[in-house]
This record gives structure tokens, C-alpha cells and sequence, in this order.
């Protein structure tokens, strides 16, 4: 899921790793936790694979990413001394997709989730890249996700279905079930049902774009 969402901004423009952790955060608030031992070794893996290039930022015209001391007037000084010295080599670095990344990033958006993969992050995450499939994809993506959610409802039901007489206890006799364990899949299941509603809502609108003349490309 990393390896994506990297694909995905570095496909708007040229980033330093500084500068890709702090998008994670800000365009991607689900990814706001990675840090950057796992975002070096990530760009590395796409780096080896051809995915990716790294570059000098100077060359990609790309502004010095800021480093923080935690005061003001350490900031400062650092500021002053940045001008009268040449960035480091490793500070320099930004990296830029390359046309097998482009490819990579397409199989990757289009693919689905993996077994054991988050699948709610997994979706949110190619849901906020969507303008990048074409609109039968988009559709594709969006109605592997009600078949999901309309899963997960169904399970619910049933778990409160089973609820319903109440639960035996180790003597045989039947016993009310836990009004909080109630409330909690009857929560789930009305959050399930609203997000079935916007999927729903968004297959709707997807289709009737592309119905229209010179709509979304299919």
C-alpha cells in the first residue's frame, strides 16, 4: 500500500523523501503515522525496481527540504548556516516516477486488495487515486466494494439474528444477550449500511458521467 501511494504523489510532481512523509500526511491522513524508517526502504524497493529515479533536487528544481532543531532560534541559526553551506548530498536527493512506474502504479490501482491487506485503508487509499482509472475501473473498484460492505452487513445480521433468544449459559438455560455486544453490531451495521449508501451513491454518479457526451473516458 506504500509503494502506491508514493506512486501516486510522486506522479503530480518530483518530491524529496521530507517532502513525500509530509504529504503521506496531509493528502493521505491514514498514512500519517508511517515514518521514515519505513519510507526509505520503500523508495529503495522502488528505486531497485526500476519504478522510480533518484535525482538532485537542484536538477528537478525542487526547493531544500526544512529541517527542525525544536526552537526558534535553533531554526534560525540553521537557516543561516544552510546559506553559507552546500546542502548535503543526501539532503539534495528527490526522486521522480518513471514510465515503468507509471505502469507499476496503473497494476497496482487496478489490482485487488491482498489477502490480509487493510481493507478499509487499501480502498480509501485507490479511492483518493481514482481520477487516475478510467471510468470503468472507477466502477470496477467501487462495486468490489459493495460486494464487500453488503458481506460484512450480512455477517452482522446474522451475529444479531443470533441474538435474538438470548445466549445459553453452561447450566442450559437461556439467558438475555449483553445489551453493549447489541448495541455494538447494531452500530456496525447501521455505519455499513450509510457507507453501502455512498458506494451506491458514487457507482451512480460514475455511470451517469460516462453516459454523458464527452464524459469520463471508459
Amino acid at each position: 500500500m506504500l509503494e502506491l501511494a508514493i506512486l501516486g504523489l510522486l506522479k503530480e510532481q518530483p518530491l524529496h523523501g521530507y517532502e513525500l512523509k509530509k504529504r503521506l500526511g496531509d493528502q493521505l491522513g491514514f498514512l500519517s503515522g508511517v515514518s521514515f524508517g519505513s519510507l526509505y526502504p520503500a523508495l529503495r524497493r522502488l528505486e531497485k525496481a526500476g519504478a522510480i529515479e533518484a535525482m538532485s533536487g537542484a536538477d528537478l528544481g525542487l526547493a531544500e527540504p526544512p529541517t527542525s532543531t525544536g526552537s526558534l532560534a535553533g531554526d534560525l541559526a540553521t537557516a543561516r548556516g544552510r546559506r553559507r553551506t552546500r546542502p548535503s548530498r543526501r539532503r539534495r536527493k528527490a526522486y521522480r516516477i518513471t514510465e515503468q512506474g507509471q505502469e507499476l502504479f496503473a497494476e497496482l490501482l487496478a489490482a485487488d486488495a491482498t489477502p490480509g491487506s487493510d481493507e478499509e485503508r487499501t480502498f480509501a487509499l485507490k479511492l483518493s487515486l481514482c481520477r487516475y482509472l478510467p471510468s470503468q475501473a472507477r466502477v470496477a473498484l467501487l462495486e468490489r466494494r459493495r460486494a464487500a460492505l453488503t458481506s460484512r452487513l450480512e455477517r452482522v445480521r446474522h451475529a444479531l439474528t443470533g441474538l435474538e433468544g438470548g445466549k445459553t449459559a453452561a447450566d442450559g438455560e437461556r439467558r438475555p444477550a449483553d445489551a453493549y455486544t447489541r448495541s455494538l453490531l447494531e452500530h456496525s451495521g447501521e455505519m455499513t449500511e450509510r457507507d453501502l449508501e455512498w458506494v451506491d451513491d458514487l457507482i451512480a454518479a460514475e455511470r451517469h458521467e460516462s453516459e454523458l457526451p464527452g464524459g469520463r473516458a471508459r
